[in-house]
């Protein structure tokens, strides 16, 4: 959510450490991104892409403080001058944090409206501006194209930093007017060596990895809130419903306490665990065609929800349950 006039509301920010830095698998990037600072030549508006639960809003936001910072530290935000007292408290008056809204899936166009308004102003702390957007791709269309009015007519000392789960979701128009950075999916060494420290344990980190589908932030996250049987279940459900064993009411049932977007997103989730398993000559296969004409589907489905739809969940359940059957089932 965009900040009062007076400063940003760093809502899922919230006790921030004194110097914010990037992820250890983000560390060749990072220094990429410090040297272009150092030179004056980051984008006034830059991209960050990649899988989601890979800590592309991390990256964002320590870039921002960077950017804000008086005295940068050995390629860090110094975490002691006023400027990153402030931006640690969710108060810079030159900083915004854009999200949906509480209880919305969308960036509205009052919100992108602020920030026109915002980039039209002078910097009243230091000499740059800061915007985050994440995700970018929760933007409405309206929002979209009220947004391209700041990549189009730039403020010399506004930077954009939007990150993006699915580039798909963005118009074409706000993409071709940033400078894209593709954020790989870690190595599984590099993030169970990270995760290890949390979990204690290089078997439960393993365990939680592969029931993340390889993303380090969602395996803390499954771990922090002990929510690794649930994660299981899922599973399970989804491997039953990829063979066509599941009916739409058992699906709806594992999916209840997910978003709808999360829970499209699980079944997206399980259809590319089906293909990536496929050798090279059951992708030729009319089961591998089914798994790719549902993949599309669900696709449809996501980015339809993503713009404000909201169709009977129940009945988009069912006939998922039912695709998955007819195509699937015994194949």
């Amino acid at each position: 959510m965009l900040g009062r006039q007076a400063g940003p509301v760093l809502s899922p920010m919230t006790d921030l450490p004194a110097i914010s830095g990037p992820l250890p698998w983000q560390a060749e990037l990072w220094a990429h991104l410090v040297q272009r600072v150092a030179r004056d030549q980051l984008p006034h508006a830059l991209l960050l892409g990649g899988v989601r639960h890979t800590g592309k809003s991390q990256l964002a936001l320590a870039l921002a403080r960077l950017l804000l910072c008086h005295e940068p530290d050995d390629g860090h935000n110094c975490g002691r001058c006023h400027a990153c007292n402030l931006s640690r408290a969710g108060s810079h008056g030159d900083f915004r944090y854009l999200e949906p809204a509480p209880k919305s899936r969308v960036i509205k166009i009052e919100q992108i409206r602020q920030v026109v308004e915002f980039a039209n102003m002078t910097a009243s702390l230091g000499r740059r501006k800061v915007v985050v957007l994440a995700p970018a791709d929760a933007m409405n269309a309206n929002a979209a194209n009220a947004f391209l009015k700041v990549l189009e007519e730039p403020s010399a000392d506004t930077h954009m930093i939007l990150v993006c789960d699915r580039l798909q979701g963005l118009p074409a128009t706000v993409r071709s007017r940033c400078q894209l950075l593709i954020m790989p999916l870690p190595s599984r060494e590099h993030s169970l060596t990270w995760l290890d420290p949390i979990t204690g344990s290089r078997q439960h980190s393993e365990a939680l990895m592969t029931l993340a589908d390889n993303r380090p932030l969602l395996a803390e996250q499954f771990y922090k809130e002990a929510s690794i049987e649930d994660a299981k279940t899922r599973r399970g459900v989804l491997e039953a419903l990829s063979r066509g064993q599941i009916s739409g009411q058992q699906l709806a049932a594992a999916l209840v306490n997910l978003s709808f977007d999360d829970a499209l997103g699980e079944i997206t989730g399980q259809l590319q665990r089906n293909i990536r398993a496929m050798d090279r000559g059951q992708l030729s296969s009319r089961r591998s065609r089914s798994l790719f004409e549902l993949l599309d589907r669900v696709g449809n489905l996501q980015r339809a929800v993503e713009n404000g739809a909201n169709p009977n969940r129940q009945l988009i359940m069912d006939t998922v349950a039912a695709q998955f059957h007819l195509q699937l089932g015994n194949a």
